[in-house]
């Protein structure tokens, strides 16, 4: 809604003005017009301009903009309050949890995430890539776009051999009597504390991993089994974080395929094959150096792998744009990957983008699989649950069923909200007890500040009506929710969630400063500020929403 005013103030300017727009951040005017490269330009003085750009522009203003006034070498732009906050509040309020969504599109998005390895359950960091995947996939289709939501299964490969050969060593006709992942990542650290480092046993590991390549009966057995077990312990915790697959493809099926093109890329001429009898590619032009696209031995590398299934996935799906999210370790070869389909000649190669994110720490530093130091993903749910249950117990006396739902949800948002803050690309430290504090920049906070809204429209027995709102904290919260959709916007064209999540803190501080000041309950313009209530509990529910997180009318 912002936008409307801004572009009335666009109407005013001609095409050059209206780039230099900028919200000012002194609280002088809704919008700003600084005129030092119009000086530059017209060796003049700024001051100067801005007076006769005040007296020009103010002559016929459009509705929505209430006053030109220039200070200093600004040209400021006032926002008409009264008809602003009554489009605002009505907007709102009609079109409820379509507030902020985007008209329906044509394009397709594929969203990959999270792409674990079936040797271990999902952990921390597995959570990080999770969430933004969901939360960029819930942007997307707000903004009315078709969303595919797909995984890859990385289920082959000595990795795995390495749970496999420490089951067969530890476990051997065990069956899991916890979650079935956590079972088969036990053996997995098992394997990394009493046998890696053994000649023997790495000469077992190889010789595992080529009996599964020429399909050997036992081994794939085993193989299936541990997967299974993987796989059903992926997917319960998937469901309780509210993670969407809509298809996932495993490596085991696709892997052999990217020979296939490897090898129509040599007999193009595109790739060639090294002293050592690699089969590779010059990408020095990118600064990415030459590249191994198939080792001499004839075996698949990731890069032979994510070929071939970017190819899959295109045939199948037609999609407009690929987002992988990704760590950021793997920088380079995203890079080089989508440099080879390019030059390789398939359409949707400058239509793929890699949203790597930063790695997550804990207070007392790195987590390491091998050692058994991660912290798993259901691990981290759980301990969350319990901080919740202990703090509402605080809160007086609910039933425990009721205490328990509250908890999970609470929780989670903690979890989610704590991530999803961040800028993407930066690594974090995820603090479990700051993220679950009930006040400050959290999950629990926003809730907790919808929960205070809604307790506002259940005390008050009068009726919600758009109207007259003249208080400085209402304007500025008035405002702030018009700049819902822009954020949604965008969070998505720079793929950073944060920005929502940001926006969202922003407007529950607003809303707790007018909760505090202003006076709802029997004021004279009880109805109208109700309306503002609503509104707020609308935005913070539509935002939450998009960052997957469920909101509570009680805490």
């Amino acid at each position: 809604m912002f936008e409307k005013f801004q572009t009335e103030v666009e109407s005013l300017l001609d095409g050059s003005q209206k780039k230099l727009l900028e919200i000012p951040k002194d609280n002088q005017g809704d919008l700003a017009l600084p005129c030092f490269s119009l000086a530059k330009e017209q060796k003049r003085n700024p001051y100067e301009i801005a007076k006769e750009m005040e007296a020009a522009l103010s002559k016929k203003l459009p509705p929505l903009v209430k006053e030109v006034k220039a200070i200093g070498p600004y040209v400021n732009f006032y926002i008409n309050h009264e008809k602003f906050s009554r489009l605002v509040l009505n907007t709102i309020i009609k079109q409820k949890n379509k507030y902020g969504s985007g008209k329906k599109k044509t394009e397709r998005i594929m969203i990959e995430s999270p792409g674990p390895n079936t040797n271990k359950p999902l952990h921390l960091g597995h959570v990080r890539n999770m969430v933004l995947g969901t939360s960029m996939a819930n942007i997307f289709e707000f903004l009315g776009y078709k969303v595919i939501k797909v995984d890859i299964i990385n289920d082959r490969g000595i990795h795995i051999c390495k749970s496999m050969l420490a089951y067969k060593k530890f476990g051997e006709g065990k069956k899991p009597r916890e979650k079935p992942d956590h079972f088969v990542g036990d053996f997995y650290v098992l394997f990394a504390k009493k046998l890696e480092g053994d000649t023997e046993t790495e000469e077992k590991l190889r010789n595992m991993l080529i009996d599964w390549e020429a399909g050997n009966k036992n081994v794939r057995k085993l193989w299936k089994t541990m997967n299974n077990w993987a796989t059903t312990g992926f997917k319960e915790t998937y469901k309780r974080l509210g993670v969407r697959i809509d298809k996932a493809y495993y490596e085991s099926d696709h892997y052999l395929d990217g020979k296939k093109i490897v090898m129509k890329g040599l007999k193009a001429n595109i790739f060639k094959k090294d002293e050592d009898g690699n089969i590779v590619i010059d990408l020095g032009d990118c600064n990415l150096g030459k590249y191994v696209v198939l080792r001499a031995d004839g075996t698949s590398i990731y890069i032979t792998q994510d070929l071939a299934l970017a190819v899959k996935r295109y045939k199948e799906y037609k999609m407009n744009k690929m987002i992988y999210v990704v760590g950021d370790e793997q920088k380079y070869h995203f890079r080089a990957l989508f440099k080879l389909l390019e030059i390789l000649g398939y359409p949707f190669a400058k239509k793929c983008y890699h949203l790597a994110y930063g790695m997550v720490n804990l207070p007392e530093g790195k987590m390491k699989s091998r050692e058994g130091t991660v912290v798993d993903a259901d691990d981290i749910m759980d301990e969350m649950h319990k901080i919740s249950e202990e703090k509402i117990k605080q809160h007086g006396s609910i039933p425990d069923e009721e205490i328990k739902k509250r908890a999970e949800k609470i929780g989670l948002a903690a979890l989610k909200y704590f991530i999803l803050k961040f800028d993407p690309s930066k690594s974090m430290t995820y603090d479990p007890k700051a993220s679950i504090d009930f006040e400050g920049d959290t999950g629990p906070y926003l809730q907790y500040t919808y929960a205070r809204a809604n307790s506002i429209l259940k005390k008050s027995k009068k009726v919600q009506r758009i109207g007259k709102l003249t208080d400085v904290k209402e304007m500025d919260l008035i405002k702030k929710l018009s700049q819902f959709s822009g954020i949604i916007e965008k969070s998505a064209d720079e793929y950073k969630p944060n920005l929502l999540a940001n926006y969202l803190f922003e407007v529950a501080t607003l809303f707790n400063e007018f909760y505090h000041s202003v006076h709802v309950i029997g004021a004279e313009d009880e109805s109208q500020k109700l309306a503002l209530v609503k509104s707020v509990m609308q935005v913070l529910e539509n935002g939450l929403r998009l960052l997957g997180i469920d909101v509570l009318k009680e805490m």
